[in-house]
């Protein structure tokens, strides 16, 4: 089992059924899955590009991602429907929690002039969203095998009912939110 799953279990639960006065065990909100997502832009013109992308977010997750293809053409973008244009992987369990757990306590810190994440990107449901500008600070990514660097999304779904529901999980889990 997961470090972070271990701790959710035996300390942010109590903590959170304490906090919102919860009846039931079951209500207590707990992350559901970690969404993420990489825009390749420039496949348009590179097929190549689209390799080292999903190559990257396989290292990141541990887990093969899926390809995302235009739903329309555009013609101001050269782009014709069906061409990839990003991918996208859905973490649940586990690896979740091992992603998450590295997000928090690896990756964040190595952000150049770090000061936390913003408090106002949950999206009035208790789900939480975060860009990363460069996939380089993760620990598994070579530096000197990456041929673009490239941002990514990263949407944390939790069952919480509100923004503060989902903002209490996320720092009792260890999130490092701005001051």
């Amino acid at each position: 089992m997961s470090r972070l799953k271990t701790h959710y279990d035996e300390k942010v639960r109590p903590e959170l059924m304490k906090q919102f006065n919860y009846s039931s065990i079951m209500e207590v909100p707990k992350i559901e899955k970690i969404v993420v997502n990489m825009g390749v832009g420039d496949a348009i013109g590179d097929p190549k590009a689209m390799d080292g992308a999903v190559e990257d977010l396989a290292l990141l997750t541990g887990q093969k991602p899926i390809v995302i293809r235009a739903r329309k053409s555009v013609a101001t973008f050269k782009l014709r429907e069906g061409m990839p244009i990003g991918a996208k992987v859905t973490l649940r369990g586990t690896r979740m929690y091992d992603f998450l757990d590295k997000l928090i306590s690896v990756s964040l810190p190595r952000v150049r002039d770090f000061r936390g994440v913003s408090k106002r990107a949950f999206d009035g449901r208790g789900n939480y969203t975060l860009g990363v500008r460069e996939q380089i600070i993760f620990p598994e990514i070579k530096i000197d095998n990456v041929r673009k660097v490239r941002g990514m999304d990263i949407v944390i779904v939790t069952t919480a009912k509100t923004d503060e529901e989902g903002k209490a999980l996320l720092t009792s889990l260890g999130m490092p939110f701005r001051r």
